[in-house]
């Protein structure tokens, strides 16, 4: 487990900020490690690759690592990011990629070298693309006319032809949709924000990069292909289309404007990298680190529609190679502003639960839900207390509903669907509030999503899950998080944005004596805390809170659990999940994420409740709770001026400055 720290240069602020990391980098790979996930392989059948971690004694350069590999028989694929030169990706030519049993022939070759410290060969696991699949794909033709030079005409309409398709972009009632439920990005566009010199990654099965309506917006000095090792990332050929995933998001980013072809991209003058990670039988740590840390400084923002197999029994998340790699971009990546990490937040409906998914339940990414044309939510969406906020996908029996977009081999088609369609239409929106404002920080991106995101008319269907109103006055839902991203509004408050204060972690306290969970009754659990204070860690307004868990139960899909903060807000941190009939693992030092304390004040007692919802008799234990607070010591907002005394900024800023001369 990967805990000591790369000697980085930092400030003394992304110090404490890479500290953070470390400390939820080494916690969430405790918890996979020890067992709470439970997605290796097929089943619980442990599966290995033909891919090995070698760690030399020494930083080497790749040209020794590649006389290494070559004598042993493999390929060097080139240093993990991060590393210093000392960690290497070798792949074997001859092993298979996938088998039952470790190579231990191999193992001890390589680490009969004196340079060699270890060497790892690397488990492999399933991850999924989140989307629905249409039967027979959509592959409608289109007539091309290309009329480079032309100029946008921001003020009118785009002519594309499917824009009038795209009701997520403007909706206007198409197919039975709520009028005006959409991002919004008219009124960004309307401001000459369209996403330029911004690039967003594709973390996906590939990118038609030769598509006509995404070839002139195709970064390809920013793209490469790691399932196959070379910088052309375009997608495998299917029968059944399968590998059309990563262009339809693609497309919904960066889809060029006025020129005949589809519709029109979010950010229509931005750009799209692909980066081909997710069509290998198996993934690796090593392949999803090499993807979240390529090209940190030209890539801005990095689009994940995958994830866990959203099964609703699944707990799995990022290794140690992959969480370094997003702990380093958010503290090193873009020039020291941290990259953009833009997740799924799931398909697994509400029989899932990703606050079990370590991916979307990440404090350094953006996890993403979605809502259909009517504002409820889709069928397949899944809710937890981790989502930051919501855009449009499909999931109305009516296809025409669904999101019209690029296609392969320069086809378009109207039925993109899951959450897979939701997180690359929040890029997109994250790529014009950068266009305006190119300072935001990764930290700054969250900000703006909490407070210009809005309710506007989501509901959940089934009556679940209600608006809720925390304790500075911010509305969230367990569904949707802080609401619909409003591209018009973000891109208007990034243009008079002022940094936020440092961010820092305090471990607020922790219980370690063990407790039965009796059925028909909760277990409560307090923590009673001063955040800090009068530390170098102290804490005054939130960020992430993290109930770090450690639980075991007879049947862990019936576990329910629920946190409240000192101002009342209350959190479900895990809900029930019917699939879920794990009896042996339980939970390890799981970290449990919840926003919905945003902006809060973390002093005083937190209460986390245990209880079981099963009709029939179970039985377990809450083994120990650990509490950390994530947020500034200072006001976050106290440099910014409203611009509507109505408006969320208005509201937080009051109950701080309320807060504050009590």
């Amino acid at each position: 487990m990967f805990i000591a720290a790369a000697a980085w240069s930092c400030t003394a602020a992304s110090w404490r900020l890479l500290s953070a990391g470390l400390l939820a980098l080494s916690l969430l790979q405790l918890a996979v490690e020890t067992g709470a996930g439970s997605s290796g392989g097929l089943g619980n059948q442990a599966v290995f690759t033909s891919s090995f971690l070698v760690r030399f004694r020494r930083n080497v350069d790749n040209d020794f690592a590649h006389q290494v590999a070559d004598k042993y028989g493999f390929d060097n694929l080139g240093p993990l990011v991060g590393a210093d030169g000392h960690e290497y990706h070798f792949k074997h030519r001859t092993l298979p990629h996938a088998r039952s049993r470790r190579s231990l022939t191999h193992t001890r070759a390589l680490k009969s070298h004196p340079s060699v410290h270890t060497a790892v060969q690397q488990p492999g696991f399933k991850r999924v693309k989140r989307g629905l699949r249409p039967a027979v794909p959509a592959i409608h033709g289109m007539k091309f006319d290309l009329k480079q030079g032309e100029a946008n005409r921001i003020e009118e309409e785009p002519t594309d032809p499917y824009f009038p398709m795209q009701w997520y972009l403007k909706n206007t009632g198409q197919n039975g949709g709520k009028v005006r439920l959409d991002l919004n990005v008219q009124a960004a566009w309307a401001q000459g924000i369209t996403g330029k010199n911004v690039t967003t990654a594709i973390m996906d099965d590939g990118v038609d990069y030769m598509h006509p309506d995404l070839k002139f917006n195709y970064n390809a000095e920013a793209s490469y292909d790691f399932s196959s090792n070379d910088p052309f990332p375009y997608p495998r050929y299917t029968d059944d289309w399968f590998n059309s995933h990563g262009t339809r998001c693609a497309g919904e980013v960066a889809a060029a404007r006025d020129n005949g072809i589809c519709g029109v991209g979010v950010a229509y003058d931005s750009k799209i990298a692909g980066i081909r990670m997710l069509d290998q039988p198996y993934m690796t740590d090593l392949i999803e680190a090499n993807s979240m840390g390529h090209e940190p400084h030209k890539i801005h923002i990095y689009s994940a529609s995958w994830g866990p197999t959203d099964d609703g029994k699944t707990v799995d998340g990022p290794r140690n190679a992959t969480m370094r790699a997003i702990v380093q971009g958010v503290n090193e990546g873009r020039n020291g502003l941290g990259n953009i990490y833009v997740w799924a937040s799931g398909d697994g409906g509400e029989e899932d639960d990703c606050n079990c998914d370590g991916y979307a339940a990440s404090m350094w990414t953006i996890s993403i839900n979605s809502a259909i044309n009517d504002g409820q939510n889709a069928h397949y969406d899944e809710s937890c207390s981790s989502t930051l906020a919501s855009t449009f996908s499909n999931g109305a029996k009516d296809p025409n509903t669904g999101v019209a977009t690029t296609d392969l081999y320069g086809k378009c088609t109207t039925t993109h669907s899951g959450t897979s369609a939701a997180a690359p239409e929040a890029a997109g929106v994250f790529a014009l509030a950068l266009e305006a404002n190119p300072q935001l920080t990764w930290r700054d991106i969250q900000h703006l999503t909490v407070l210009t995101s809005k309710r506007n008319s989501l509901f959940d269907a089934k009556n679940r899950f209600h608006w809720t109103m925390n304790g500075v006055g911010l509305e969230f839902n367990h569904l949707f998080g802080f609401g619909v991203l409003d591209a018009g509004a973000m891109v208007t408050l990034s243009k008079q944005w002022h940094a936020v204060p440092p961010r820092y972690h305090c471990e607020a306290g922790a219980i370690t004596q063990s407790q039965a969970i009796i059925m028909g009754r909760s277990l409560f659990w307090d923590i009673k805390t001063d955040a800090c204070k009068g530390t170098d860690t102290e804490v005054n307004y939130l960020e992430h809170v993290q109930a770090v868990i450690s639980a075991n139960s007879s049947r862990r899909g019936d576990l329910e659990l629920f946190l409240t903060s000192p101002m009342g807000t209350k959190s479900m941190i895990l809900s029930r999940r019917a699939n879920d009939d794990d009896h042996r693992d339980g939970f390890t030092k799981w970290p449990f994420m919840t926003t919905h304390s945003w902006g809060e004040y973390p002093q005083g007692t937190w209460k986390l409740e245990a209880r079981f919802n099963s009709p029939q008799t179970r039985h377990g234990n809450l083994l120990e709770w650990s509490l950390v607070l994530h947020g500034t010591k200072e006001a976050p907002y106290r440099t910014l001026h409203p611009s509507s005394p109505h408006s969320k900024l208005a509201i937080v800023k009051k109950a701080h400055e309320d807060k504050k001369m009590k």
